[in-house]
């Protein structure tokens, strides 16, 4: 190979480099403006997140970097870590939105945290679930659980209108002056009406559980979505089953049947198979 000489002429470039075979990057990369080198890590069994913490601290531990040097950690977790960013800021605007748009609808501060009571409920079967399949936190579960809230709302704010429907329809027969009487009202909504409960999220569940079987490009991630979806949906119900109805009772017969019927007069306090028989 000639090269050029100041003069015009051409001389054989082993005149004036000594050259060698080396092995070095493919492509010369650079970043910010400084050169940069990339080393590729797989990471399998736990989540992306674990890894790179646990790893900062070996390499902080036993890598000295020259002067001018700088380590980024790239990839999926700068990624990650971007959205998690931004979790931080959309998961409390949803959770604020879900409050208002419940409050709206109920008109009722303490309808409104019972109806969220749903989410820890949720929160339980859609961990278990997860840690069943052995699934890793990542974007795709995050996004998930936004969703299962919107859902739990659903089944939680159905599960309150059967007790609030049969509470003030056995007010209106004059069905309400002993704590027998609440607690045949809450039977009423709760248990008599479990078939369009069960409805409702089995039509959930039969939409979601066919993605857990999906295969293909976007699988995977669909499972990620759905999985945390289908165990909350599951855990939720039967909480809100469990839960709803003696938390309701309580907070109907202290604030609103027993400030009543202390007013009316100390007779209505009496239990009702003391005044009268209880007929079928």
């Amino acid at each position: 190979m000639l090269v050029n000489t100041p003069s015009g002429g051409e001389i054989p470039l082993g005149q004036i480099a000594d050259i060698s075979l080396k092995t070095g990057p493919g492509m010369i990369r650079d970043e910010n403006g400084r050169l940069s080198g990339y080393v590729y890590v797989d990471v399998s069994g736990r989540d992306i997140g674990s890894y790179v913490t646990d790893a900062k601290k070996v390499v902080a531990e036993k890598v000295t970097f020259p002067a001018g040097y700088q380590l980024v950690w790239s990839g999926q977790y700068e990624s990650m870590e971007r959205v998690k960013e931004r979790l931080k800021i959309v998961v409390p605007i949803t959770l604020s939105i879900v409050f208002l748009l419940l409050y709206l609808n109920t008109k009722s501060t303490v309808k409104t945290f019972i109806i969220l009571l749903a989410v820890p409920f949720s929160a339980i079967g859609a961990i278990w679930f997860l840690y069943l399949l052995n699934y890793n936190m990542s974007i795709a579960v995050w996004v998930g659980l936004i969703a299962l809230l919107g859902v739990d709302a659903e089944t939680a704010v159905f599960m309150l209108l059967y007790l609030d429907l049969a509470y003030h329809d056995a007010i209106s027969k004059g069905r309400m002056t002993t704590w027998d009487d609440l607690r045949e009202a809450i039977v009423v909504g709760a248990v008599k009406r479990l078939r369009p409960k069960v409805m409702t999220v089995a039509c959930m569940l039969f939409g979601l559980l066919p993605i857990m079987w999906s295969v293909g490009s976007g699988g995977d991630v669909m499972k990620r979505i759905a999985a945390p979806m289908i165990g909350g949906i599951i855990t939720s119900f039967l909480m809100e089953l469990i839960i709803y109805p003696p938390v309701f009772a309580i907070w109907k017969w202290n604030f609103e049947v027993k400030p009543k019927l202390k007013q009316q007069g100390p007779k209505e306090l009496e239990p009702r198979s003391v005044r009268e028989p209880v007929h079928a």
